[in-house]
C-alpha cells in the first residue's frame, strides 16, 4: 500500500546538536544521533545526556522525533551500565532506540518496556520470517533493512510483516554485509562494529600474487562503494510502504545534512502534489539539488538490482571532487541596511554569485557587491573560514541560513 508522502518519515543524521536542529529546520521529521556509550561511530561527535535531552526538546517543539543508536555488537565487558544508560535515555526522552544486539533489545525490553526497539541495518535482515522473529521474540517495532535488499525484496517484507520497515535512501554504503566488515579490525585492530571502523574499503591498493604485482594502471585499486542515492526510487518505496526514509551520515557535516534533507523534502512535496509521478527533466532537477551536498559519486545501490562495476570506486577518487560549494552561515540579518553577518567557510570573492538554502523556501540567488571584515576594511576576496564579513543581500535572510556558490549555468 502506498505511503502517503504527508505521513513518510524523513529521518536524518546527526553527530552534533548543531546537525540535529539543521535536520529538523531542514525538512527532518526525525532524527538518529549516537550517545557517547554503546554506539558505533565513535569519531563523530556524538551526544552526553545532556546534549540528548536537548535535542529531543528541540524535536518535541517542531513535531520531531529522536531516535538513539545503541548499536554496538558487544562482547562481554560492553554491558557494564547499560541498564542505567537505557534508564537514562528514557529519561531523556528518546522517541525509540536502534539496536543490532539481541542481548541488548533483550536487556532494553525487562528494563523499559514501553520503549519502542528499532532493529539496526547491522542485523542484516532479508526476509520477512527474520522479522516475525525479532517481534514477536525481542518486541522489536520496526526493521531497519538491510541495505542490500531490492525495491522488490523491501515490497514483499513490508508486506508479509505488520512491523514498519525503514530503509536507506542515501549515503556511503559498506562493501561488506550492511556494515558487518572485519576488514578494519584485521588491519588496524579498530573494530567496525564496535565503533572503530577505518574505512579499509576506501583506502588504495596494489594488486599482487605471489608478492608479484599484477595490475599496471597507474591508479591504485579501492574497493569502495559509490554513496547511495535513492532519488528516482522514492515513488517506488512509497508504493511499498515503507514508513521510514533514512540518510545516512552522522559524520558529516551541517552543510551535508542541511543540503540533502532540504533536497528531499522538496521532492517529497512534488510528489505529493503530483500523485508520486514526476517528469525525467522533474526528477533529475532533484536529484541535482540533492547531490548540491555530496562529496562522492553515486549510484541506486541494491535498489534495482545487484549493482554492477559501475557503483563501484576503483581508482582513487582526488580532492577535484571535493565539494567547496559551502561558503558560509548567516548569523545574522539587518533589515534596514539590506546586509547579513556572515560566518566564512570555503574562499569566495565580490562579484561571485551564491545561493541561500532557507527551509522551506526555493533556493535564491545574488551576486556578491561588496565584502566588509568586522575592521570595517573592505575586501576582494575572503580566504579564512570562520572570517565574520559583512555583504549586501537583495531580500531577507535568517540567522542559520546556509550561503553556498552558485553552480555555472543555473
Amino acid at each position: 500500500m502506498r505511503q502517503p508522502c504527508s505521513e513518510i518519515e524523513l529521518l536524518a543524521p546527526a553527530g552534533d546538536l548543531l546537525r540535529a536542529k539543521t535536520a529538523i529546520r531542514y525538512g527532518a521529521n526525525a532524527v538518529y544521533l549516537g550517545g557517547k556509550s554503546f554506539s558505533l561511530r565513535s569519531r563523530s561527535s556524538n551526544f552526553t545526556l545532556e546534549e540528548i535531552e536537548q535535542a529531543c526538546r528541540y524535536g518535541e517543539a517542531h513535531q520531531a522525533r529522536i531516535y538513539v543508536t545503541v548499536n554496538l555488537i558487544p562482547h562481554e565487558e560492553d554491558f557494564a551500565g547499560l541498564p542505567q544508560y537505557l534508564r537514562d535515555l528514557e529519561n531523556a526522552g528518546v522517541s525509540a532506540l536502534i539496536i543490532a544486539s539481541p542481548a541488548i533489545m533483550k536487556i532494553t525490553a525487562d528494563t523499559i518496556p514501553a520503549m519502542p526497539i528499532h532493529g539496526s541495518t547491522q542485523l542484516s535482515l532479508t526476509n520477512a520470517l527474520g522479522a516475525r522473529f525479532l517481534k514477536e521474540r525481542l518486541h522489536v517495532t520496526r526493521l531497519v533493512l538491510a541495505r542490500e535488499c531490492s525495491l522488490e525484496q523491501i515490497r514483499q517484507i513490508t508486506a508479509a510483516t505488520d512491523l514498519e520497515t525503514e530503509v536507506f535512501i542515501h549515503g556511503g554504503m559498506c562493501v561488506n554485509y550492511s556494515g558487518r566488515c572485519t576488514l578494519s579490525n584485521r588491519m588496524t585492530l579498530r573494530d567496525a562494529n564496535r565503533g572503530g571502523c577505518a574505512q579499509s574499503c576506501r583506502w588504495f591498493y596494489h594488486l599482487e600474487r605471489d608478492q608479484q604485482r599484477l595490475d599496471t594502471d597507474p591508479h591504485l585499486f579501492s574497493m569502495g562503494s559509490r554513496d547511495l542515492c535513492a532519488v528516482r526510487e522514492i515513488a517506488a518505496l512509497l508504493d511499498c510502504g515503507v514508513a521510514s526514509l533514512k540518510i545516512e551520515g552522522r559524520m558529516k557535516t551541517e552543510y551535508y545534512v542541511a543540503s540533502v534533507v532540504y533536497g528531499y523534502r522538496r521532492l517529497l512535496r512534488a510528489l505529493q502534489e503530483k500523485n508520486g509521478v514526476l517528469s525525467e527533466s522533474e526528477l533529475s532537477a532533484y536529484e541535482q539539488l540533492v547531490l548540491r551536498g555530496e562529496n562522492r559519486p553515486a549510484c541506486t545501490g541494491f535498489l534495482a538490482g545487484k549493482p554492477d562495476a559501475g557503483s563501484q570506486i576503483y581508482v582513487r577518487h582526488g580532492n577535484d571532487s571535493v565539494s567547496h560549494d559551502f561558503l558560509g552561515t548567516v548569523l545574522s540579518y539587518e533589515a534596514e541596511q539590506g546586509t547579513m553577518l556572515v560566518e566564512t567557510r570555503n574562499p569566495f570573492a565580490a562579484g561571485d554569485a551564491v545561493e541561500v538554502l532557507s527551509p522551506g523556501r526555493e533556493v535564491r540567488s545574488f551576486r556578491i557587491r561588496w565584502l566588509q571584515n568586522e575592521q570595517g576594511e573592505y575586501l576582494e576576496k575572503s580566504r579564512r573560514p570562520m572570517a565574520r564579513l559583512r555583504m549586501p543581500v537583495p531580500f531577507a535572510v535568517s540567522p542559520q541560513d546556509l550561503l553556498r556558490k552558485k553552480k555555472e549555468g543555473k
